[in-house]
């Protein structure tokens, strides 16, 4: 054994460079690190472990076929992984290393960490940016420094690649097949079987999303009770489908999509944008890893310590039906259309003035989708406190949200069962008809004033 492909969240055989560099230096051996401490240290939640280790096995069979045997190793944490793998290129005479960069600051640490051991056994270890299109730090504004405003940055990605052609790149020539021994580290308890991780059956999501879905994704992605996003957003989180792909199978069918940035097909491009521009801020401003506010003039604000109201937005018991439909989805399926995120986010961090980290936190601990740079990112928007944020006094007002984007209460009665026969003119705020119906007892109060709210989180920000 030579060289080893250190596999970390790029669980994929597609459009995955570093790979092909290591099996074209001749790899036949790849490793991953199971490291449960570590990920309870990272909040990461239990359906998106069960989502990694299905992925895993799948992997494991696939490399096998082709010749390539995936060792699953127990390594507690990043300070067990970097000793592991030290020991694993020590035992196996391991010269090369690949991997795909993360851009975490804990990564970045155990990376550092490892090369310092690399170095003393002779072992050269290569990373590539596979995660991202643009690497963090190639976009820059006139100064020479990150973009700290999103459309600039989109205006400078695009002026770099808006003439590049992506493709779909298939692995090279392998070895022959070897049998494939699973592992009882990954071990699955079930909780995301609704999501599939074979390559074929998420080909034909992809190909479907794009072929059905691209062209009215503006209209109906903001829409919480209709199919109208791409569900692909765990994938991408652990690297089995990569934004390379994505693109390249866009273009296949819109190959001017990037020149057509005002166009409806140009909307979920430009979602995955807004990915890498959270990607290149975790990467450059390394505090934000440490949960600090982007924009410390808000390091002022007098948060609320109030452990009932949490708890209340928590379960889904705030008594505005939009919000708690939105959190029950979260508790239900591990994952939350875009559009409720958002307003259930606002609603914590204004309406109840609870700080965005514990809303931050219970995100990660439950989202099958949990990625640091795009939950702290978009956590951060809400709360005013990020890069690019939405201003303090636009403060969401989950009724007309309701009203707008689930005008006829369709979503609520899926998730609040309790309120399916309230008429849809009420069902956004039912408390009054409630209680003319003798019925206040079925559905919670209201646990603040939309009004009263509002003004006081506008206080609240004037620091």
């Amino acid at each position: 054994m030579n060289t080893l492909f250190w596999f970390r969240r790029d669980l994929r055989l597609f459009n995955n460079d570093a790979l092909y560099h290591a099996i074209e230096n001749g790899c036949r051996n790849a490793v991953f690190f199971i490291t449960e401490k570590q990920w309870q240290k990272h909040d990461v939640a239990a359906i998106q472990l069960d989502l990694l280790k299905r992925r895993l096995s799948f992997l494991g069979e696939l490399l096998a076929s082709k010749g390539i045997e995936l060792h699953i190793i127990d390594a507690a944490d990043y300070a067990g992984c970097v000793e592991k793998l030290a020991s694993f290129c020590e035992q196996h005479q391991v010269k090369n290393v690949y991997a795909n960069n993360e851009y975490e600051l804990n990564e970045v640490n155990r990376d550092k960490a490892f090369l310092q051991h690399a170095d003393s056994y002779g072992v050269a270890f290569y990373a590539y940016d596979g995660d991202v299109i643009a690497p963090p730090g190639s976009i820059k504004n006139q100064s020479g420094e990150m973009f700290k405003v999103f459309t600039p940055f989109k205006n400078a990605w695009l002026k770099v690649y808006q003439d590049t052609h992506f493709y779909f790149a298939e692995p090279p020539q392998m070895f022959e097949p070897i049998e494939w021994q699973p592992s009882e580290l990954l071990a699955s308890d079930g909780s995301s079987e609704k999501w599939p991780v074979d390559d074929e059956t998420l080909s034909h999501v992809c190909a479907r999303f794009i072929e059905e879905k691209l062209a009215t994704y503006q209209d109906q992605r903001d829409i919480p009770s209709i199919k109208g996003t791409s569900g692909l957003s765990p994938y991408l989180a652990l690297g089995i489908i990569s934004v390379h792909q994505l693109l390249a199978l866009i273009q296949q069918r819109h190959p001017d999509v990037l020149r057509s940035s005002k166009s409806n097909l140009f909307c979920w491009v430009n979602e995955l944008i807004w990915r890498e521009f959270y990607r290149h801020l975790i990467a450059i401003y390394p505090n934000l890893n440490k949960y600090e506010n982007f924009n410390d003039k808000y390091n002022a604000v007098k948060w609320r310590d109030d452990d009932s109201d949490f708890k209340a937005w928590c379960e889904g018991k705030t008594g505005y039906p939009l919000v708690d439909a939105a959190m029950r989805q979260l508790l239900q399926t591990g994952w939350m259309h875009n559009r409720l995120r958002m307003v259930v986010a606002s609603f914590l961090t204004k309406h109840l003035l609870i700080d965005w980290r514990k809303g931050e936190r219970f995100f990660m601990h439950h989202l099958i989708d949990g990625d640091l740079a795009s939950n702290n990112g978009g956590w951060q928007w809400a709360a005013s406190t990020g890069c690019d944020a939405q201003p303090y006094f636009r403060i969401f007002n989950p009724i007309t949200q309701s009203e707008r984007f689930d005008p006829d209460g369709e979503f609520i009665r899926k998730y609040l069962p309790e309120l399916e026969k309230i008429p849809a003119k009420q069902i956004h705020f039912p408390h009054d008809y409630l209680a003319k119906q003798g019925k206040s007892s079925s559905y919670w109060p209201a646990i603040v004033d939309h009004k009263a709210a509002r003004e006081r989180a506008l206080n609240a920000f004037k620091v």
